[in-house]
This record gives structure tokens, sequence and C-alpha cells, in this order.
């Protein structure tokens, strides 16, 4: 079974607000996701909202194990469809620690 902040990054970042996916991370937290990095929770909400601002776009689960998902992204952006990697560690209270986005 995923873990709590995997299972509400996943929810909350498909979501009308796809920004309140931030709480779902460690203060310090680290994301890395196009060759960009963003570290700290308010870098993380505004890669959140410039992301969905940008592109419409959906975001399917289709594999993956606890910490490991798959994801199909389809949308409006280049290249589309493409299933992509969601690598998560999370820290010792149970948030996101860090996120890796790469191709599968």
């Amino acid at each position: 079974m995923r873990p709590d902040a995997v299972r509400a990054y996943l929810a909350l970042s498909q979501s009308d607000d796809p920004t309140a996916a931030a709480v779902a991370f460690a203060d310090d937290a680290h994301v890395t996701d196009d060759g960009h990095y963003h570290h700290g929770r308010a870098a993380i909400r505004e890669w959140l909202g410039r992301t969905s601002a940008e592109f419409d776009y959906t975001s399917t689960p289709i594999g993956g194990d606890d910490t490991t998902v798959t994801c199909r992204v389809e949308g409006n952006f280049p290249g589309s469809p493409v299933d992509l990697d969601h690598r998560f560690e999370l820290d010792g209270s149970g948030r996101i620690s860090r996120l890796e986005i790469g191709v599968h």
C-alpha cells in the first residue's frame, strides 16, 4: 500500500488546485523534474502551479510499487503521451523528502 503522502500527492496534483499537493512535502524537500531542481516547499508549490498553468494534462498511475509510481501523462505538451516514473523518498514523519520524475 502506498504511503499517505504519496497517495496525497498523486490525488492533489490532479485536483482543481494542484498547488495543494505541496502539503505532502517536507519543508526542505527536493524535486527533480524535466532537468530542473526545486528545493523547499515554497519552490515546490511554485513548480506545481507553473506546470499546471503551462499545460493541460492528466496523469494516470499505471504501475509501480509503494514508492515508485509510473504514470501515463497525456496533454497539450510536446511528446504527449509519455510514461513517467515518480520516485519518492519519505522522511521520518512520512512526508515526501525527495521526488525524482523521469521518463520510464
